[in-house]
Formats: C-alpha cells, sequence, structure tokens
C-alpha cells in the first residue's frame, strides 16, 4: 500500500473505531505516564477503573512521590506486574526531585525515569506533547504487520519503525497513533494475530502455576493487612515457589519483613 493512502485510511478507520478512555480526554504528561506504565502487558478494560481510582488518589507527581510505596501498591492490587507500581513511585520522586515537578519533554529526559524505555518514551512524547516520534507495541507491530509485511517473518522493529517514519503524519500523530491503538485492537478481534512474525515477539507466559503468580498473591494479601511470617508459611510454605518469589519481592523493595512480621514496604 502506498504511504500516503495508508495514512488516509488509518485515520478513517480511527474515526469509526475511536475508544474514549480518561488519558485520551485528558492528556496532561503525567495521566500520560500513569497510562503507559499501567497499560504495559495488560488491558485497557482492566486498567480503566484502576486508572481511576489512581488518579483520585495520586493526582500528581508531587502526591504520588509523597506517599508511601504501600499505599501504591494497594492501589495497584489487580493489575499485576507489581514492580510498574514501583517504578512510577520512583518516577513521580525523581520529577519531584530533579525536575522541579515538572514532566521531562525530551526522550533523553524520559528514559532516565524508572520503567521509561525507548517505545514508552516515544509514546509519551507523543500523547503528552504531540510530538511525531515512532514506537513500536503489539498494536502497531500487528497494524504494520498486517499491511506491509504479510508474507515475511523475522521483521525487526527498526523495519516497522522505517515505515512509521514515512508514514506518520508530522501535524497529527497524537490522534494517528489513537487510530493506529484502536484499529490494532479492531484486527486482533478478527482474529488477525500476527506478532509472531517479529523478531520481538515473546509469547507471555502462562499465569498459572508460574512465580509470577505466587508473587501477585504474597503482595495482594499484604495489602489486606501485614502477616506474621509464620502465616504466609502456613499458607504457601509448601508450594516450591515460595521461597523464590519472598525473596525476589524483598529484593525489588515491594515487601519487607521486620522480625517476625510481614509488610508492603511503606
Amino acid at each position: 500500500m502506498e504511504y500516503q493512502a495508508f495514512s488516509d485510511f488509518i485515520v478513517r478507520r480511527g474515526d469509526e473505531l475511536f475508544r474514549s478512555m480518561p488519558w485520551r480526554s485528558d492528556v496532561r504528561p503525567y495521566y500520560i505516564l500513569v497510562s503507559e506504565l499501567m497499560l504495559q502487558q495488560t488491558q485497557v478494560a482492566r486498567v480503566i477503573p484502576k486508572f481511576a481510582a489512581f488518579i483520585a488518589a495520586f493526582p500528581d507527581s508531587k502526591t504520588l512521590a509523597a506517599a508511601p510505596l504501600a499505599d501504591v501498591l494497594v492501589l495497584w492490587s489487580g493489575l499485576g506486574y507489581n514492580r510498574r507500581a514501583k517504578f512510577l513511585h520512583e518516577s513521580a520522586k525523581m520529577i519531584e526531585r530533579e525536575f522541579g515537578g515538572t514532566m521531562p519533554a525530551t526522550l533523553a529526559e524520559l528514559q532516565t525515569l524508572p520503567g521509561v524505555g525507548a517505545n514508552t518514551a516515544g509514546a509519551i512524547m507523543t500523547y503528552a506533547y504531540n510530538q511525531p516520534v515512532p514506537f513500536v507495541e503489539t498494536n502497531v507491530r500487528t497494524v504494520y504487520l498486517h499491511h506491509f509485511f504479510a508474507d515475511e517473518t523475522e521483521v525487526t522493529d527498526a523495519q516497522i519503525r522505517d515505515i512509521l517514519q514515512k508514514t506518520l503524519p508530522p501535524n497529527s500523530p497524537r490522534e494517528f497513533y489513537w487510530a493506529l491503538m484502536d484499529y490494532g485492537t479492531h484486527l486482533k478481534a478478527a482474529g488477525v494475530r500476527n506478532n509472531a512474525k517479529s523478531r520481538h515477539y515473546k509469547k507471555q507466559s502462562a499465569l498459572e502455576g508460574s512465580l509470577r503468580q505466587m508473587r501477585g498473591q504474597i503482595v495482594r494479601d499484604l495489602t489486606a493487612r501485614d502477616l506474621a511470617i509464620t502465616e504466609l508459611l502456613d499458607r504457601y510454605g509448601d508450594d516450591a515457589r515460595f521461597a523464590s518469589a519472598f525473596e525476589g519481592l524483598q529484593k525489588d523493595g515491594l515487601i519487607q519483613q521486620n522480625n517476625t512480621e510481614v509488610h508492603l514496604t511503606k
């Protein structure tokens, strides 16, 4: 497909498929940061209510930076991958400490924030600042693989970014990416499952029986109340995953043990 024709097609499909989301109706940079970290490996439908509750409790980076990590983890509970909550908390502290309470507005500065890689930084530049920065995530891969690499395998993100650069409207990148996201979701719902053609594709491991599941269970238990280590051992001590999960959560700074009691990091 010719590049301009493709861009026009995406814009039309975006108008038809547009999904309302709170971080689209209000694109302040802090909201975009929160939404992007929440959306990593998590579906939009699960994120929307969590985002609303999170913003109600922590409306800006100053409030989030001043909060105990335990409070952040309680609100994050149910989204999984709890390290993202810690990254977000640490990012808020860094924004207050090193950027005077103002979100960074360059790719290089954004990538100094914990948990913010090149693609997340690109998304923030696009959605918060409406800058035409090419970035690649699963929906973007779905669309470009479908239209430009249908007969290829082992496609690299660099190849996709090259065509992105040629098809990305310089004056309306934010709306164009919204359209890509909505169209990509539409393609997946229609049965297009082509991300395995990407060299960078990694199938998410099953949750059931995983170390990730055990980590989530421990954090979930501790969001309700602090627990004696004996209580946790009674619940999970016979599970071969418990020791590694417990040690990993301590190493990541998500939980702490004081004598015989275990609690979320305060």
